[in-house]
C-alpha cells in the first residue's frame, strides 16, 4: 500500500513503499556549461579545505560550544554506521564545512547520503557514480581536475555539495527539482521525497548555526 507524504514543493504525493536507503543513486547528467559558469565551479571547487586543525573555529556555529554540541548530535546518530569516532568526527566536520560553505543545509546533506550511498566511502554505482555523495566522474573533467579522487572524503563532499548548489541555483532555489537534478530522476517525485524523509527522520537538529563559514 502507498503512503501520502508532503513533498519539498509542499504538494501531497501517494508513493510506493519506501527503498532501502543507499540504494537509489542516479546519474547527474551531463550538460555543457557556459564558460563564465565552468569557472565558477571550478574556482568553488579549488577552494582551500576545512582546516582540521583547528575545525571548530570554522564550523560556522556561534560559538565552539554550539559546535561540539552538534558534533556530539550527530555522532551520536552516525555511530551504528561509522564506528571510528575519529574518522566519525572527520566526516562530520567536513560534511558541515562542505555544506555551509556551499550555502546548503548539513543535516539535508546528511539525509542524501545516507540516501546515495548509506554513508559507505566507497560506494559505486552501475553508472560509476562514486562516492559518499555518488559523484558522476565527468564532472573532475568538467570543473576540476582529472587526477581529482572522488572516493577521496574531502574531495567527494566538495565536488557534492558544489553539484548541488549548481543545480539549486539553475532552479532559483527550489531544493525538490535541485535534488530531482542531482539523481537524474527531474520531475519524479521518489527520490526528494527518500532524501526529505532522511533528513527530517534521521538527522533534525534543534540547535542553531549561522549560516555562512567565517
Amino acid at each position: 500500500m502507498g503512503r501520502i507524504v508532503r513533498s519539498l514543493s509542499g504538494c501531497l504525493l501517494i508513493i510506493a513503499a519506501a527503498a532501502p536507503a543507499g540504494l537509489s543513486a542516479g546519474n547527474q547528467l551531463y550538460e555543457p556549461l557556459a564558460a563564465s559558469v565552468q569557472a565558477t565551479l571550478h574556482k568553488a571547487i579549488s577552494d582551500h579545505s576545512v582546516p582540521l586543525d583547528r575545525p571548530m573555529t570554522f564550523l560556522g556555529f556561534a560559538s565552539e560550544a554550539d559546535a561540539r554540541d552538534w558534533l556530539a548530535s550527530m555522532s551520536f546518530k552516525l555511530a551504528g554506521r561509522m564506528r571510528d569516532p575519529v574518522a566519525r568526527e572527520e566526516f562530520l566536520i567536513t560534511v558541515h564545512y562542505e555544506a555551509v560553505r556551499a550555502g546548503l543545509d548539513p543535516q539535508m546533506v546528511l539525509g542524501l547520503i545516507q540516501v546515495e550511498s548509506n554513508f559507505r566511502k566507497h560506494a559505486l554505482s552501475t553508472a560509476g557514480a562514486r562516492g559518499y555523495m555518488q559523484v558522476m566522474p565527468f564532472w573532475t573533467k568538467l570543473i576540476g581536475n582529472q587526477e581529482h579522487n572522488l572516493f577521496h572524503l574531502r574531495t567527494n563532499l566538495r565536488y557534492g555539495c558544489v553539484i548541488l548548489r549548481h543545480y539549486l541555483d539553475i532552479e532559483k532555489g527550489d531544493l525538490y527539482r535541485a535534488l530531482g537534478r542531482y539523481n537524474g530522476s527531474l520531475g519524479r517525485p521518489e527520490y526528494p521525497t527518500m532524501v526529505e524523509r532522511a533528513w527530517r527522520r534521521d538527522w533534525s537538529y534543534s540547535g542553531a548555526a549561522r549560516t555562512h563559514v567565517p
